[in-house]
């Protein structure tokens, strides 16, 4: 009797697993990468696993539409017919094709034809199989730009949507928005602020006994920029002596504490994930903090993101534009929600995300914030508003429509309040020039080594504080 053969399962690697399925529930859920990639769904896989699976995933998410691009030209289905599975699939092999040149070909393509079969697309797998031996042997058109550079291709050289290079290009200049571009497609570098309860020589000792290597911050005396090792995983991050913040972040946190008082009322209205709260109460340890979250999930995480900071911190899970409160503050933060447009290199999803039509959405919530902010400051408090968007409408366009309706409330220029940090040699960046636009704080991704943000100050009329 001729015996029966038996199907061999393959193993999969577990990287490509975890990235299958945070590349999966991107898509479906919005929900975003980075947070799915450090639940517990993946907390077991070892530590060149998790990186690999970020690589894959923050990847795949950068090179979108060129990957999508290059699998249209050999599939013999339409992109939008095929399942879901299948194109994640396929743009999971063809990413580690074209961007990593250490793993083999073979092994990135056995892989994507298991996922596609475990997924329950088993009768997929042969066209899968097909369309990625095509690819894998396919010379890739060239990504360079044309001398006659536009924005048209601009975008589809850093993968990109047209639309939001346009705007870009509109604002800051081609030259500006390419580096943007340029900046977004590529991997950014981790900061860390150093709690303001150690001295920066302990906390530098903690991390190099650690084996963390870092240079200093590029904007302020308190910050790091971690050159190799996983500061996650230290003693000094689990013990609380330091902070993952982009310098960016830690720049608005910085002009958002400065001279509130020694024993002032301090509001963050929009306070998740927390980073901004946290400095607020280093910098201003009398303080009294209130920190405020719309949705009671996030309020949970932010109590535990704050741990012990958070004896000084009142936590409520409430609307920023109806608090329960009736005590007027010396300092309000309003970190509102926005695009995220000036985070596209955390955050890659974003650009697929987002439509021209969602900028007016989000300018009508961001004004009502606003001005609820402005009813909770007290006589010569500060308002200062911020965002991590790029985008005209969420930033100047706010700030002009809410002060045409309280026009008693005074812009304070930032340039000024820069120099003060710096001449208290808080601030080390040199070309503080570069920082400003109008009144405004500006940060460009790109131009800038950071995350795009903004802020504005608004002093309210009224006696000083003291």
């Amino acid at each position: 009797m001729t015996p029966v053969a038996k199907t061999r399962k393959l193993t999969i690697s577990p990287a490509r697993t975890a990235a299958f399925s945070v590349l999966l529930r991107v898509e479906r859920e919005d929900s975003y990468a980075s947070e799915l990639l450090h639940a517990s769904a993946h907390e077991d896989l070892s530590t060149r696993d998790h990186g690999l699976a970020t690589e894959l995933v923050m990847g795949v998410l950068r090179w979108k539409s060129r990957l999508d691009e290059e699998i249209a030209a050999f599939s013999s289905q339409p992109l939008p017919k095929l399942d879901l599975e299948i194109l994640v699939a396929l743009r999971l092999a063809l990413y580690q094709f074209r961007h990593l040149d250490r793993i083999p070909k073979h092994a990135a393509l056995n892989d994507s034809v298991e996922l596609v079969k475990q997924a329950r697309k088993r009768s997929a797998a042969p066209f899968v199989n097909a369309v990625l031996r095509k690819l894998s042997t396919a010379v890739p058109k060239s990504a360079g730009l044309d001398p006659q550079i536009s924005t048209g291709i601009l975008a589809r050289a850093f993968a990109h949507p047209s639309w939001l290079v346009e705007r870009w290009t509109n604002e800051f200049g081609l030259a500006t928005a390419q580096k943007i571009c340029e900046y977004d497609q590529t991997v950014p570098q981790t900061a860390i602020r150093l709690r303001t309860f150690l001295s920066p020589t302990t906390a530098d000792a903690e991390l190099r006994q650690e084996e963390i290597t870092f240079t200093p911050g590029n904007f302020l005396s308190t910050a790091r920029r971690v050159e190799s090792g996983d500061v996650a995983k230290t003693q000094a991050f689990r013990n609380g002596h330091i902070a993952i913040q982009d310098e960016g972040s830690q720049l608005v946190a910085a002009l958002a504490a400065q001279d509130a008082g020694a024993h002032a009322n301090i509001l963050d209205c929009c306070a998740a994930p927390g980073g901004k709260t946290l400095a607020l109460a280093d910098r201003n340890p009398q303080a009294a903090i209130m920190a405020a979250e719309l949705h009671p999930h996030r309020a949970r995480l932010l109590k535990k993101l704050l741990g012990s900071s958070s004896s000084s911190i009142s936590i409520v899970a409430a609307d920023a534009r109806s608090l329960p409160t009736a005590v007027r503050f010396d300092r309000v933060l309003a970190d509102v929600p926005c695009s995220g447009t000036g985070t596209l290199a955390r955050n890659p999803e974003i650009k697929w995300r987002l439509r021209r039509e969602d900028l007016l959405d989000l300018q009508a919530r961001q004004c009502a914030i606003l001005e609820a902010a402005l009813a909770q400051v007290a006589p010569g408090g500060r308002v200062i508003y911020s965002t991590c968007s790029l985008e005209r409408e969420e930033n100047e366009a706010v700030i002009e429509k809410v002060l045409r309706e309280h026009n008693s409330f005074r812009l304070i220029d930032c340039r000024g309040e820069l120099d003060r940090l710096q001449a208290a040699g808080e601030l080390v960046w040199n070309d503080l020039e570069s920082l400003t636009r109008g009144p405004y704080l500006r940060t460009i991704p790109g131009i800038h080594p950071c995350d795009g943000f903004f802020a504005a100050i608004l002093e309210k009329p009224g006696s000083a504080l003291v």
